[in-house]
This record gives structure tokens, C-alpha cells and sequence, in this order.
């Protein structure tokens, strides 16, 4: 492989997972459970303040489990740092979101996401996902 064809192989691998995170965050607020094999592998590891889960079905049923404490939520993630080694990566992300208790009750929660991945034959896929609470307001206390 040439440098150029290495560095357009970066380029598009750094983007697949760029847009991987954001994906990430639209499953999330729009609860598009029925896509999670698109983003997760199915024997994916997620460590989260709720919990600890191995497996897409988990996974799902542990994010199912606070859908009725939210009317909506918003996820937004910055600062990826994507770090890759041929056929894996890690990326590390902030994420600052927002839940809506009730029509009157906004929380919000702020974390870094750290996340492993691997190539697959669908594409790059997260195998793990880390999530590290920094601030929660005291209504995101309430609601966990």
C-alpha cells in the first residue's frame, strides 16, 4: 500500500468512527434499538453508571429500563480522540447530555465515553463502551 492509499485508509477509518460516535448518540435520543447491530458488536461490553452488561440484548434491555424515566433525552458528543492500530481502535469523547423528566424537570450529566472498536465485515463496530460520570445535576440524581 502506498502512502497515499494509507493515508485516505486513515482518513476513512478515522471518519467511519467519528460518525460511529454520532450514530451512537442519535440511537440513544431516538431509540433506534432496532439498529444497535450497526453500531455495536454483539458481544460488546458496556460499563455504565447503571450498570454493567455483556452482549447487544443487555445492552438493550439495560437502556429499555430508564426510557419510561425520560420524556426525551439529548446527546451531545465532542472532543474524539481516535486512536488506531490497524483493525482496532479507541476513541474518547465528552459527552454532555440532557434529560427531560416531566414538561417542568431538566436534568443534565456530563461524562467521557470511551470506546474500543474493531473492523468487522459490516464495518467498524464499538466493542466496548466505558462511560465515566463527571457532573450530574441533583433532577439526573432523582431520575437514576
Amino acid at each position: 500500500m502506498t502512502s497515499t492509499d494509507a493515508l485516505i485508509r486513515e482518513l476513512a477509518d478515522r471518519t467511519e468512527l467519528a460518525d460511529l460516535v454520532a450514530r451512537h448518540s442519535v440511537w440513544a435520543d431516538e431509540r433506534c434499538y432496532d439498529e444497535t447491530d450497526q453500531l455495536f458488536t454483539e458481544d460488546v461490553v458496556v460499563v455504565s453508571p447503571r450498570g454493567q452488561v455483556h452482549g447487544i440484548a443487555t445492552l438493550v434491555e439495560l437502556v429499555r429500563s430508564g426510557d419510561d424515566r425520560y420524556v426525551r433525552t439529548l446527546h451531545n458528543k465532542s472532543n474524539l480522540v481516535i486512536d488506531l492500530d490497524g483493525d482496532t481502535a479507541t476513541v474518547r469523547a465528552h459527552d454532555i447530555a440532557v434529560f427531560v423528566i416531566d414538561d417542568k424537570t431538566e436534568a443534565v450529566a456530563a461524562g467521557f465515553h470511551r470506546y474500543g472498536a474493531r473492523r468487522t465485515e459490516g464495518g467498524w463496530r464499538f466493542d466496548r463502551l466505558e462511560i465515566t460520570p463527571i457532573a450530574l445535576t441533583e433532577a439526573l440524581d432523582r431520575a437514576l
